[in-house]
């Protein structure tokens, strides 16, 4: 089970409104945690360890963050219209478009995604199953 992910960040602040755009609509809360962002699911007893945590922050070793190559978050999405409301919040708040919101028949004929980078460069995936 995944416990939780750590995205670096080198403007916590710049992507923390990115990333508080896109999960908040998706039923995360935030958290200040040590200087440390932290976005968990509040029906989670110990939020700050998972799981489903997000933690955004520098990077432990002091260097800059730079984008995973091949890393993508995907976060399952309740509707359509929830993963389309993101994206446009997660561009409004500083994030790139990386692939439009749509269905990818690829994966499945109901498999409707779209991709975003973070203000890092990071790219994540908001995806829902349902029609």
């Amino acid at each position: 089970m995944l416990s939780y992910l750590f995205i670096g960040a080198n403007d916590v602040d710049l992507s923390g409104r990115f990333y508080e755009a896109v999960l908040l609509p998706l039923g995360y809360i935030k958290e200040n945690d040590d200087g440390r962002l932290v976005f968990s699911l509040p029906d989670i007893p110990d939020r700050v360890n998972g799981p489903g945590a997000v933690f955004i922050a520098r990077p432990w070793d002091g260097n800059e963050a730079v984008p995973a190559n091949g890393m993508m978050p995907g976060f399952r999405v309740k509707s359509r219209r929830l993963v389309d409301e993101a994206y446009r919040a997660g561009l409004c708040a500083g994030g790139t478009d990386e692939g439009a919101p749509g269905v990818r028949e690829r994966y499945s004929c109901h498999f409707y995604v779209a991709y975003l980078r973070d203000p890092a460069g990071n790219k994540l995936a908001l995806f829902c199953n349902a029609e």
